[in-house]
């Protein structure tokens, strides 16, 4: 249970969800974490009673400043970064029609530019062979109605981490995307619907699913262990899709 024995770790969107599953598991494997989220009393709730090395940075990764500040403080708090988290993201509903420019600047502030910038940051800091990871989605792979913003902004993730991998060859860090499916997390509340509207769409997501059910922020988070742990240490540039099977068919 010590993958990551004294390796630091920073992990955005860690308040809720698959961000606090992985600092939990990460935790219990000797990592040294920092917890980043946009609201100061949610990480506080999630952290309370959470036992480890760890900090909490309040950061919203929309923002240049705050992207800025959190490297800064992981850096002050231990030195050099070993994995890089940017699992921060949201996925607000509109259908073609009703996109707005305020909806495509925060989606793709959120979920593109934020992780670009987190990892520029955090690049001067990040130990050789280190290990950066994603969050991304299935849904670039598949249509899915009412989320092409979202789509886009996980198409557009993805061809960056191609990029990065590439980039970042010469020093041994090693870039993986994780792409689940249907994963019950917060996400599905936040995304402006009443509660009956999403509890029926998220039976239809899983219909779909080849295991007939959503999966698990613990799932996840043990994927983001091997990949981020020497179990993982020739595997590079991919996108692992973990979602019960629902991208194969």
């Amino acid at each position: 249970m010590n993958k990551l024995q004294n390796k630091v770790a920073v992990i955005t969107g860690a308040n809720s969800g698959i961000g606090l599953a992985t600092a939990k598991l990460f935790l219990k494997n000797g990592a040294k974490v920092v917890l980043a989220g946009r609201r100061e009393d949610a990480l506080n709730e999630a952290t309370d009673g959470l036992s480890g090395d760890f900090i909490t940075v309040v950061a919203d990764v929309s923002k240049d400043e705050d992207n800025i500040t959190l490297i800064k403080k992981a850096v002050e708090k231990y030195g050099n970064i070993d994995v890089l988290y940017l699992n921060a993201g949201v996925a607000p509903l509109a259908t073609t029609t009703d996109i707005t420019t305020a909806h495509y600047n925060e989606v793709f502030d959120i979920n593109v530019k934020g992780p670009i910038l987190a990892t520029k940051e955090a690049l001067p800091y990040m130990n050789d062979n280190g290990s950066i990871l994603f969050t991304n989605s299935i849904v670039h792979q598949k249509g899915f109605d009412g989320l092409s913003v979202y789509s886009a902004s996980k198409g557009a993730l993805r061809a960056y981490a191609r990029v990065l991998t590439s980039e970042v060859k010469s020093r041994g860090i090693r870039v993986n995307s994780i792409a689940p499916g249907p994963i019950d997390t917060p996400i599905y509340g936040k995304m402006n619907l009443p509660q009956d509207v999403v509890e029926e769409m998220g039976k239809g997501f899983a219909s779909q699913v080849p295991l007939g059910r959503f999966g698990t922020s613990e799932e996840i988070a043990n994927t983001a262990l091997f990949l981020a742990s020497e179990d993982a240490s020739y595997i590079n540039g991919v996108e692992l899709e973990v979602d019960g099977g629902l991208s194969q068919i």
